[in-house]
């Protein structure tokens, strides 16, 4: 467990940003971040990820290795993709070379040229190596150590498909007993399985309570799509239930999951024969 306690920071000219935080990052339970501009939330990233050091206060417990993804991340202008992976899959000490962060790269469809210098990617397809880069750590550390992620708004810029696609590996990496914090304006991390949100205001946190569930809305969508439907589930949000019959996939969902589901299915070159609601 990574333990943040009395955490301060103060800048010259500002003042104090944090004012006394305690937290903790308990493997397998995601922590989301939530704030306004300006609140300090890529502070306290970079406090728990080791990149930055308090005012006061300590961080106990961060393992020997963390990925992390800066908010923004200015490329190397030169160094290519493929290079700067393996920059970090070295400092990483994944021992396999860049295979995990190349495999995150293939999950998200990205579509720039892996042998050309980061400058020359969109913002887009930099998110990617950047998020590549960061999940590239899952196979260091033991089994007592598993590495922390800490992740500063990783869905900006990124498409409807990728977004999907974030969102599995982020729900395997805790699955897996990881520990994990991610600042996100979106709500997406607050989503994640078991997940706990904090708001930073005024230098402090206060966790938010988990938003009541009411009755689930159901709806059933019917695809045409390219492929086997065994790989086509595969690479879906998860659904409550499906059948194939005459070459469409049909599919019940949680209505809160339809647009998820419908973004990925688009992406990956289905097309939508009917959306309807179920009981």
């Amino acid at each position: 467990m990574v333990r943040l306690a009395g955490v301060r920071k103060r800048y010259r000219g500002r003042g104090e940003v944090l004012a006394g935080i305690d937290l903790q990052i308990v493997p397998g339970v995601p922590v989301g971040l939530v704030g306004g501009n300006g609140a300090g939330k890529s502070t306290l990233l970079r406090i728990a990820a080791g990149c930055a050091s308090p005012s006061a206060g300590r961080v106990d417990g961060r393992p020997a290795v963390v990925g992390y993804l800066p908010q923004s991340m200015p490329p190397p202008a030169r160094m290519t993709v493929l290079a700067y992976l393996r920059h970090h899959a070295a400092m990483h000490g994944t021992g396999a070379g860049p295979a995990a962060a190349t495999a995150v790269l293939d999950d998200l469809d990205f579509t720039g040229d892996r042998a050309g210098p980061l400058a020359a990617l969109s913002t887009g397809n930099l998110q990617k190596v950047g998020l590549a880069q960061a999940l590239g750590c899952a196979g260091a550390g033991g089994s007592q150590d598993p590495p922390l992620l800490v992740l500063d708004e990783p869905w900006t810029a990124l498409d409807a498909g990728a977004a999907v696609a974030l969102e599995r590996r982020l729900a395997g990496w805790v699955a897996a007993g990881r520990p994990l914090l991610v600042a996100d304006h979106t709500g997406r991390a607050g989503q994640l399985p078991g997940a706990r949100t904090h708001r930073l205001a005024d230098g402090v946190l206060v966790e938010q309570p988990a938003a009541p569930r009411g009755p689930e809305a159901w709806a059933t969508v019917v695809l045409r799509c390219p492929g086997p439907a065994a790989r086509t589930l595969a690479a879906l949000p998860p659904v409550a239930c499906s059948w194939d019959e005459d070459g469409l996939l049909g599919l019940r969902v949680a209505a809160a999951h339809g647009d998820a589901l419908l973004a990925a299915a688009l992406a990956m070159g289905c097309s939508v024969v009917s959306v309807g609601k179920a009981g």
